[in-house]
């Protein structure tokens, strides 16, 4: 059954949009390397990222050396951070401009895990290691790059922190287009006589904050309220199985079964301590849903409007936010309407924008200039 689920998310990541696009793809080498990790008993798996990164790059790099009509002087080279350095070494010495992705807050995320992991001992399945090597391999990619391209505010910080100079960072909120064909169904109000359905959806892990939810459920002991946990659980099992009767933990499910799980649910939760954005916000904001989450993500939340912001690290504060919701149904309805609409602010057309501005600060000669995404 793993296996069978395993294909259905490969099978679910095809786009049919992508069907005539020219990709070229590195999959026998890929696999190559997700069977040796899967098989290997020993080894850290950042270390494994800088390997296979390292080779996505030099891949990449081989791939651009036989496009002899680029002209690079005119070009911009995108990749996202730990498969970039190599590919853009090459592209930026032929005159290429070089924009790395940063997907997340790098040591300064890192610090916080190993913080949680002490004050939450036992709780997760692997302490978090991470080799020095990694974090001085992302600092070669941004001092290599033009631009570090970020999601959110948080990461921007959290970068220039690390001494990334701010007139190098550039913010680029992610997107999400919902399908233009499909009827969005009408938000039925919530029954009196059932619990809030509260959606938790990703790694079930120290990080995102679960020791936090499952405390704030203690707290709500009594109150109409139903937790649902989904995606791959990264806590030790005794903290699974003496949780309270209120949290149900499903585990790492389908694309589709994520769907059913949205449409069930009243609200979002993600009681995250670090998150470089959390594209969950939105997907769960398309379903009408109101997302509780703190300000260490992604800037998505209207505070009060859309959902709420409340402090990490804060199991009381998140069950007191729950408690509202709880009380008053027709501020929840409201809250609902707004989130639906809130999905609307991160459109294509508004990160066409975004990259036309950050395309800008870029030195390159301003006529003909391509973008080259691998």
């Amino acid at each position: 059954m793993a296996r069978l689920v395993g294909a259905n998310r490969l099978k679910s990541r095809f786009h049919e949009e992508l069907s005539d696009a020219e990709v070229y793809a590195f999959n026998a080498s890929a696999l190559g390397q997700g069977l040796a990790q899967r098989f290997a008993k020993r080894g850290n798996p950042y270390g494994a990222y800088l390997r296979v990164g390292s080779r996505f790059g030099r891949n990449v790099r081989s791939a651009l050396r036989k496009r002899k009509e680029q002209h690079w002087e005119n070009t911009v080279f995108f990749g996202y951070d730990t498969g970039f350095f190599e590919a853009a070494a090459w592209a930026k010495n032929r005159g290429a401009a070089c924009v790395v992705g940063q997907m997340d807050p790098a040591r300064t995320e890192v610090e916080m895990v190993r913080e949680e992991e002490k004050l939450w001992s036992g709780w997760a399945k692997k302490p978090l290691v991470v080799p020095e090597e990694y974090f001085l391999w992302r600092q070669s990619e941004w001092a290599l790059a033009d631009i570090v391209m970020v999601n959110s505010r948080w990461t921007h910080d959290a970068l220039l922190k690390q001494g990334v100079p701010e007139s190098k960072i550039a913010i680029v909120p992610l997107a999400y287009e919902v399908d233009a064909l499909q009827e969005p169904s009408p938000i039925a109000p919530k029954r009196d006589n059932e619990p809030l359905r509260v959606l938790f959806l990703g790694q079930v892990n120290i990080r995102k904050g679960i020791p936090y939810l499952i405390e704030a459920a203690r707290l709500l002991k009594g109150v109409p309220v139903q937790f649902d946990v989904v995606g791959p659980i990264a806590i030790a099992d005794q903290f699974v199985v003496t949780a309270p009767a209120n949290v149900r933990f499903h585990g790492a499910v389908t694309r589709d079964k994520v769907q059913d799980f949205y449409a069930q649910a009243d609200v979002f939760v993600l009681p995250t301590i670090s998150d470089g954005f959390a594209l969950t916000q939105l997907e769960a904001m398309s379903h009408g849903l109101p997302v509780i989450t703190t300000p260490n993500c992604g800037d998505v939340v209207t505070d009060g409007v859309d959902g709420f912001l409340v402090p990490a690290r804060n199991a009381t504060a998140l069950a007191a936010t729950l408690q509202t919701l709880v009380d008053d149904p027709e501020r929840l309805q409201a809250m609902r309407e707004s989130a639906r609409a809130r999905v609307g602010a991160f459109s294509l057309d508004q990160l066409d924008k975004d990259l036309r501005q950050l395309e800008a600060r870029l030195p390159l000669r301003r006529n003909e200039t391509t973008l080259s995404e691998l």
